[in-house]
């Protein structure tokens, strides 16, 4: 078996892709910050904008990912579009 070699540093800019990617879609959805937030049960749009942009360590995670695909009717894959890991 090969063992992890995935660096924190290596993940952090992972979790960024992937805010990237969503701040993307929700974009070209024409979905707002708010309404997303709303959508996926959040009352404002702190979790949103700080996991878009990674800001505070702050990073979307699984269940946040489902219910935002779900949301923008998109596949989840899509969040993880042009993230390599060697």
């Amino acid at each position: 078996m090969k063992e992890c070699t995935i660096t924190d540093e290596s993940m952090m800019e992972i979790y960024k892709k992937i805010g990237l990617n969503v701040k993307r879609i929700r974009k070209d959805k024409k979905i707002s910050q708010l309404n997303l937030a709303m959508a996926i049960g959040h009352k404002a749009v702190g979790t949103i904008s700080m996991c878009e942009l990674c800001i505070n360590n702050k990073h979307f995670n699984i269940e946040h990912l489902c219910k935002i695909a779900n949301v923008l009717d998109v596949d989840i894959n899509d969040f993880f579009k042009d993230i390599v890991i060697n």
